[in-house]
């Protein structure tokens, strides 16, 4: 499923224009987005999972091209953690 597959899903659900839609998934994503570039930025959405920042540390890497070592820089990277009634019904799903 692509934004606008999405966006389209969430109108029909909630009975709502695909431009409200669109705009409150925007809104969403716009919030995430903030509140994770804070200090300590977590987004906890019970049942759902969580949205954090974990940091990366430097580490040696290869070029695969040229097979000689690189330094791969320490940087801040999003994370995302499944809730448990997300992670039960993608397991349920796999059974299927």
């Amino acid at each position: 499923m692509n934004k606008s597959e999405l966006i389209d899903a969430m109108a029909q659900d909630a009975g709502i224009t695909k431009v409200a839609a669109k705009a409150a998934l925007e809104s969403f994503m716009s919030n995430v987005q903030s509140a994770l570039t804070k200090k300590d930025g977590k987004v906890s959405l019970v049942g759902f999972g969580t949205f954090s920042v974990s940091e990366r540390a430097a580490r040696q890497g290869i070029n695969p091209a040229t097979k000689k070592p690189i330094k791969i820089a320490a940087k801040k990277v999003a994370k995302f953690k499944a809730g448990a009634d997300l992670a039960n019904a993608v397991a349920g799903a796999k059974k299927k």
